[in-house]
């Protein structure tokens, strides 16, 4: 084994403007999202020590760790829920800085977190468009803010189909009248929808059943296949190793490794996470994919 250490203008689909701190070249090796350094503290706690992680167009990255890990931070900071002491984030090679969420919103990330942030009561189309309504054009949009429900409805129709949600057959059902795996679907779609940078789930099948587990890891899959970059926040191992393409490994506020789940078996990356493996005194391979390198299976020393 081895270990790599180291608002909207309407439509679906619209690309947000990126709120950039500078305005400077690009990196040679340009990554969907980077982040480099982050450090986070809580006074006498560190939550992120110098965490650096790489996100490349079109990948599944896991990230796993124990409670405390700073699995939890790394991802506010990344969204911009809290705001690093130190250490910069990029994304598409440009050094941003996001003041609060809706700050990374704008900038193309979409989070989809274990609590959904949903309106049960509301229809499925009003949840996809949920703070992004669109009103009808003329006087009817643009003085009484009349709502476009029918053009909501069907770009919401469109957009479930574009990832093959085929369980969801009325547009117009409330979502307290879906199951826990559809409105997770239907979460998943609406981050689909505006995400048009990175998606981030956390801990997206942790209420789910067997069955409703299985559609949201297609779902994760689709997206993959559609190129949209998806950061996967999961305690639960065989799902992270059947969708990552990479998985990142927090530990006490820092990244200890990254590894693929191909050349690594699922108990010698719990080892690495809970420590019983020191990653210093195991073989690495530099893929030469900078700091999100793949590792390859080595043996320990």
């Amino acid at each position: 084994m081895s270990v790599s250490t180291g608002k909207s203008s309407g439509n679906i689909g619209a690309v947000p403007a990126v709120t950039s701190s500078s305005d400077g070249p690009r990196s040679s090796t340009t990554h969907v999202l980077e982040a480099r350094g982050l450090v986070k503290t809580f006074g006498h706690v560190i939550g992120l020590a110098g965490v650096d992680l790489v996100l490349d167009a079109g990948e599944v990255l896991g990230i796993i760790g124990e409670n405390g890990s700073g699995k939890s931070t790394l991802i506010q900071c990344l969204t911009g829920a809290l705001q690093p002491d130190r250490g910069e984030i990029l994304l598409e090679g440009k050094p941003v800085s996001f003041k609060s969420p809706s700050d990374s919103r704008l900038a193309g990330i979409e989070t989809v977190y274990q609590t959904l942030a949903v309106a049960p009561a509301l229809d499925i189309a009003s949840n996809m468009f949920l703070g992004r309504e669109i009103t009808m054009h003329g006087p009817l949009g643009r003085i009484f803010r009349r709502l476009d429900t029918r053009g909501m409805r069907e770009q919401a129709r469109e957009q479930l189909s574009k990832l093959g949600i085929t369980t969801v057959q009325d547009i117009s059902q409330r979502l307290e009248t879906l199951s826990g795996g559809q409105r997770q679907a239907v979460a998943v779609a609406r981050a689909a929808a505006f995400g048009s940078k990175v998606i981030i789930l956390d801990e997206p099948t942790a209420a789910l059943g067997v069955r409703e587990t299985r559609q949201v890891l297609e779902l994760i899959k689709e997206l993959r296949r559609q190129g949209l970059p998806v950061i996967l926040i999961s305690h639960d191992m065989p799902e992270v190793f059947e969708v990552a393409d990479r998985i990142h490994i927090q530990r006490l506020g820092r990244r200890v490794g990254v590894v693929t789940p191909a050349a690594i078996t699922m108990e010698d990356a719990v080892a690495v996470m809970t420590g019983a493996i020191d990653p210093s005194k195991l073989q690495t391979v530099d893929t030469g994919a900078g700091n999100g390198a793949a590792a390859t299976k080595g043996s320990s020393q």
